[in-house]
């Protein structure tokens, strides 16, 4: 009698055991379908959001990483194929020193980023713009898209030089958004170690500030990307961003095929940083930024008087000013100005100076998108500047793969209005983007129902992307198929809108 009650109470053990592991799986399923689900990134239509497969790439010359797209098709792979060994790499340029890599090397393939999307969200809340989204495919609904939502159904969406217009006002980018789409132009704490190389843009390296007239900023001997003012603190000293020798302001990306760089369209919409420190008691420090032949300037002086100007026909019209506790004097100070989607935001330590410049398309002064932007850096006294950097904001383009002159939907002159429960998508690669700007064909619906083409209806949303959970993987076993190794210092948040009005 004692072995057969023995026996019962393992055979109760076991059932109890599988039904907690079916239970735990019916859960799982319940939760994938409904709550959370993870998505692979399968092509760069998001770069440098969201990678898809990829070339982890480190300049020869100036050490700075970037990232290039892998194409399957260029190698007779299939779509969304990632070999397991290396493939040849491709030219592709440094977006900081301007480096050309060479052709030639063999390189291993990073995956596309993989994501946990929040699914059912917006059963119970609205999308909001600049969410990242994924979303059915209008044209085939069993492939998920991805992409980044910049206007709401009711809305007029234009896209005029490179920013978003929604019923005729231009739409600004919440904050953490807007730093994730900040590109860079320049990092002058990457110095290229042969300088030499008629590499760069086609042409030997060279320091890309540039002093103009009797400026007396120097290099610091040992440590070339340090800049240094010993003058009078009235005698204004200026540097200048020198477009021909180091990378130009036009949109282009890394991520991308070099031949499309040369097509790319200016972008005006720029920011400057660096870290001041001053030695002497008086003196000034600023950057410039123009858009559309207009410079403004942001200037601090060592008595603590922040002030943004402007420069029209020679005169300087001051915009804003504001006075605040003195910083800089024997500390490094973060100093920062933007000119972003109709707005300057000037940045000194904690304090922030903002003006703004209207929301309509003319606001800014007339739009002559041919002008190429310029960028200067100026001050007077004692000072020493480091970390010094150039960004540019993301530009959505009107021409489908730089070159091509095919208008798009809801490109300037030819704005889409959204009607009720329908969603205009963008991807943040935007020049290499198959988005709502391009889709030709109506969408497929059940019951031979068919949505408008270049929309997504309400109907397709999946989803909020959330956290990319596991970033493009290292090889630790070179031709293996195992990828063990998780990138974890890119793991990260993807933001997306705000409730808040911009």
């Amino acid at each position: 009698m004692p072995e057969n009650k023995t026996e019962k109470n393992r055979a109760a053990e076991i059932a109890n055991t599988f039904e907690w592991l079916l239970t735990a799986l019916i859960l799982a399923f319940v939760f994938r379908a409904f709550v959370m689900e993870a998505f692979r990134i399968p092509t760069g239509s998001m770069a440098d959001t969201l990678m898809g497969a990829h070339f982890r790439l480190r300049c020869s010359q100036c050490g700075y990483r970037y990232d290039h797209g892998f194409v399957p098709e260029r190698y007779d792979y299939k779509q969304d194929t990632i070999p397991r060994g290396p493939v040849r790499a491709v030219l592709c340029r440094c977006p900081n020193c301007g480096h050309y890599q060479s052709v030639g090397g063999m390189m291993p393939i990073a995956g596309g980023d993989r994501i946990l999307v929040l699914k059912c969200i917006y059963q119970f809340f609205q999308p909001k713009r600049w969410d990242v989204i994924v979303f059915k495919n209008p044209t085939e609904p069993r492939i998920n898209f991805i992409k980044r939502l910049v206007a709401l159904p009711g809305e007029t969406v234009e896209i005029i030089d490179g920013d978003i217009y929604i019923d005729g006002q231009i739409s600004r980018k919440p904050p953490k958004v807007q730093d994730e789409l900040w590109m860079p132009v320049l990092d002058n704490d990457y110095q290229p170690v042969n300088p030499n190389e008629p590499s760069f843009n086609r042409h030997t390296w060279q320091q890309p500030f540039k002093n103009i007239g009797n400026s007396k900023w120097r290099l610091a001997r040992d440590r070339p990307s340090l800049f240094m003012l010993d003058c009078h603190p009235e005698q204004m000293n200026t540097l200048v961003y020198d477009t021909s020798v180091g990378n130009d302001l036009r949109a282009a990306h890394a991520y991308d095929d070099v031949r499309e760089y040369s097509h790319m369209p200016y972008c005006s919409d720029l920011m400057v940083r660096y870290y001041a420190y001053a030695t002497g008691k008086d003196g000034h420090i600023g950057i410039g930024l123009s858009k559309y032949q207009t410079r403004y300037s942001a200037r601090v002086n060592l008595e603590g008087e922040m002030v943004i100007e402007k420069t029209l026909k020679d005169k300087q019209i001051t915009l804003a000013r504001k006075s605040i506790k003195p910083n800089i004097y024997n500390k490094p100070t973060l100093v920062k100005f933007a000119n972003v989607d109709h707005q300057l935001i000037f940045q000194v330590g904690d304090e922030e100076l903002t003006y703004e410049l209207g929301r309509g398309p003319n606001d800014a002064g007339p739009r002559r998108t041919e002008t190429p932007p310029e960028v200067r850096i100026f001050g007077s006294g004692k000072l020493t500047l480091s970390h010094i950097a150039i960004f540019r904001d993301i530009q959505y383009t009107g021409s489908k793969f730089a070159n091509n002159r095919q208008t798009g939907r809801a490109v300037e002159g030819n704005p889409l209005t959204l009607g009720e429960d329908e969603f205009f998508v963008l991807g943040d690669n935007s020049p290499n983007s198959e988005d709502g700007r391009w889709w030709g064909e109506p969408g497929e619906g059940n019951n031979s129902r068919f949505y408008r083409a270049g929309i997504v209806p309400r109907d397709y949303l999946v989803g909020k992307a959330l956290f990319v959970y596991w970033p493009s993987c290292f090889k630790p076993f070179g031709k293996s198929s195992f990828v063990l190794v998780p990138n974890l210092g890119q793991q990260r948040f993807i933001y997306g809108g705000s409730s808040k009005r911009l």
